[in-house]
């Protein structure tokens, strides 16, 4: 026969203890007066997902020593293009509603604030004013087949 009496218990499974997660007030200080454990956590931020930059990286970025250049519009070719706009009489908003852009967009053309100037929006320019814009001859009548129509006319 077997030690085993009615005073000894076998424990098959037991489920680990999980954390409690307490949001109010009254949990908390039911929780204290049962005398279980209580820990406090700081959340570091919104997204638990996002990752910080490693150091290596940060490092190599740091050392980094090329410099970068933004090309621009020349301020020359913003006078010129004002100059030929005001010259059909146009305004910045008109002009901008020809070539299906914005008008902040020829603003920043005529200003020179235009970055990395983009060659289509250019050539649009070109056609409606008449004036050379890119190239050699910059203010310049346009010459070509639909130059020598308007000229014409």
């Amino acid at each position: 026969m077997s030690n085993v009496g009615w005073d000894d218990v076998t424990v098959i499974r037991k489920r680990p203890e999980t954390g409690k997660t307490l949001r109010s007030a009254e949990a908390l200080t039911a929780a204290q007066r049962s005398g279980g454990t209580i820990a406090s956590q700081k959340k570091t931020g919104i997204n638990q997902n996002v990752k910080g930059i490693d150091a290596g990286k940060a490092a190599k970025i740091d050392n980094e020593t090329e410099t970068f250049h933004v090309e621009r519009v020349p301020l020359s070719l913003g006078k010129t293009i004002q100059q030929a706009r005001q010259a059909k009489g146009l305004t910045q908003k008109d002009l901008a509603t020809k070539i299906n852009e914005k008008q902040p967009v020829v603003n920043d053309y005529e200003s020179g604030r235009a970055t990395n100037p983009n060659q289509q929006i250019l050539a649009k320019m070109e056609r409606v004013l008449g004036v050379k814009l890119r190239g050699k001859d910059i203010g310049a009548p346009l010459a070509g087949p639909g130059a020598a129509a308007a000229a014409k006319k």
